[in-house]
């Protein structure tokens, strides 16, 4: 029955109304549903179901409405685009039938479906691309659906299409937003790893700094570190973070190709685990036990060889992605190489002690041992001159007692010059006082220090203070061993952003262009020890005109310092 004027316009106004809200809902799935509801009530159908299309115009989404639950798992299948559902994925036209069953296009239905009869199906078109199709079934009160309801939901289908090309591209805005946060937390947490790793080359620092980063980010419950002991073939637990330590720590060796984490090493390639319980290569029972089901192991890697294994461990995380892999990979590459180079200065630092060890060997053989022994002669010498000429006796043993002062003093100047020291507690100006009374009780130099007047400096950082402190350890040792001064001194002043360390002398000074300031040697320390806490030294000397050293360090951290 044809619809009357006014009918038709009441349904093209309500139409027109219920579409408007169609553009405003950008949830594909709740919109699908929508448009199908409305093109029930419009067309007055019992049943209708909408299809959408993929990319390659295939079936992706197929949505019912007038179907019970119950109805819907009766089906053995969802529709798989044959028959009708087909023909108008494939049309340029609608399709309005009364019987289904009548046009050989129709492949049936399968069993459990519920039976229909007329149809109305309209394709959902945006431009010249077809988007899916809305199918009505079962017109209410009359035998197939007229005219009128063509053409409703063809005008219903231009505005589902505009909707459904509205929802994509929002949630592909929303994808896209997504992938761009994650990208973004995933740059900071290399700029943070970054930092990290180059701020020190101390091995623990590194280590810890990783690990807590890393965990932090993939909010994880364990981590580990296993490092090459040097063999090729040992890796050993040196670092767990996190939960159940003692359930971890039942196994701190693997060998390569051994276990998971061995595995990792020898292929140099991550080893993932989501189901512990189930995988053989896992061997640690008591991690099981302690509940975590998941693990990933990332082989460390630098300059193509494995100096370690990264090990993450969680309990109900979901699966690790393989864009996480792949950030962990890279993360992973740089500790790597940082763990490298942490290792390559420790060895020099230790190669700089030996040569300075065996420096102080040499000197200590060639001048105070052999010092010794020609003293022993001369007391030799003079028992057998003790009857024969005691007068001769008298200036040997004078003679043996100068050799025995002068190499007291040796040995004092060693001893300032090795024993370790340390503030104790004391302000900087508290612990330079202590070194100047052992510089006054071990030589005979004459030595003044000056100190800050009216500002005590107490409020300089720790590592400040200490480095100043070793520096004037420095320079006394110096000019104590090498610098043939009679006169020293010392001056500690400050300004509002520094303070500030003069320690001259009246020796015979030396050239240095000429001095080698290299690892292990005193210059060389003094520089690195002012430069770690953001500060500088000056060192002024000539041949014959003593020595002055200036060091300053600011009175608030720099920022670099560690």
């Amino acid at each position: 029955m044809l619809l009357t004027r006014e009918e038709l316009q009441d349904r093209l106004f309500a139409l027109h109304r219920a579409s408007l809200e169609l553009v405003k809902d950008v949830s594909l799935e709740t919109l699908l549903e929508r448009i199908a509801s409305l093109a029930c009530e419009q067309a007055g159908a019992k049943y209708a179901a909408l299809g959408v299309l993929d990319e390659a115009g295939k079936l992706k989404r197929f949505i019912t409405v007038g179907m019970t639950a119950t109805e819907i798992k009766a089906i053995p299948h969802p529709p798989r685009g044959m028959g009708l559902i087909g023909a108008l994925m494939h049309a340029e036209g609608n399709l309005r039938l009364a019987e289904i069953g009548d046009d050989p296009r129709s492949a049936g239905f399968p069993t459990g479906h519920a039976e229909m009869h007329s149809l109305l199906g309209v394709p959902i078109r945006l431009a010249d691309r077809q988007l899916g199709q809305i199918y009505l079934t079962e017109k209410i009160g009359a035998p197939e659906f007229t005219s009128d309801d063509e053409t409703i939901i063809e005008m219903l289908a231009a505005y589902a299409g505009a909707a459904i090309e509205n929802a994509r591209l929002y949630e592909r805005l929303q994808e896209h937003d997504q992938t761009l946060t994650r990208r973004n937390e995933e740059l900071d947490l290399l700029n943070q790893t970054g930092t990290a790793l180059s701020s020190s080359l101390e091995l623990d620092e590194i280590l810890n700094k990783t690990l807590a980063l890393l965990m932090a980010h993939f909010e994880v419950e364990a981590g580990e570190i296993f490092l090459n002991e040097g063999d090729g073939e040992t890796l050993r637990l040196v670092l767990h973070r996190g939960e159940a330590a003692e359930a971890f720590w039942t196994r701190n060796r693997f060998k390569v190709g051994e276990g998971m984490i061995g595995k990792a090493a020898a292929t140099r390639q991550p080893v993932i685990s989501s189901h512990l319980e189930k995988d053989e290569r896992f061997t640690r029972q008591a991690v099981i036990e302690a509940g975590f089901n998941q693990i990933a192991c990332i082989p460390l890697l630098s300059r193509g060889e494995v100096v370690g294994v990264l090990t993450f461990a969680t309990r109900g995380r979901k699966a690790i992605s393989q864009e996480e892999i792949q950030l962990l990979v890279s993360v992973a590459a740089w500790a790597g190489t940082a763990i490298e180079n942490a290792r390559l200065h420790y060895n020099a630092r230790r190669l700089a002690v030996l040569e300075e060890r065996e420096r102080i060997g040499m000197d200590l053989h060639d001048g105070i041992i052999q010092s010794i022994y020609g003293v022993g002669l001369a007391l030799e010498n003079a028992r057998a001159s003790l009857t024969e000429d005691p007068k001769a006796t008298e200036e040997r043993l004078g003679k043996a007692m100068e050799d025995l002062n002068h190499t007291i003093r040796d040995i004092r100047n060693y001893i300032l010059d090795l024993r370790p020291r340390q503030l104790y507690g004391g302000t900087l100006v508290e612990g330079i006082t202590r070194l100047v009374a052992e510089f006054r009780q071990n030589t005979k130099n004459e030595i003044n220090l000056s100190g800050p007047k009216n500002d005590p400096v107490t409020d300089l950082p720790e590592a400040h203070a200490m480095a100043l402190f070793h520096i004037c350890q420095e320079a006394l040792a110096n000019v104590a061993k090498h610098a043939e001064a009679q006169k020293a001194g010392i001056e500690v002043w400050a300004t509002s952003d520094r303070v500030l360390l003069e320690v001259h002398d009246n020796g015979r000074g030396f050239d240095v262009d000429k001095t080698s300031k290299t690892v292990g040697h005193g210059l060389a320390n003094m520089q690195t020890r002012v430069a770690n806490v953001g500060g500088d030294i000056d060192i002024t000397s000539a041949p014959g005109d003593g020595t002055t050293i200036l060091a300053w360090v600011p009175r608030v951290p720099a920022a670099h310092s560690a």
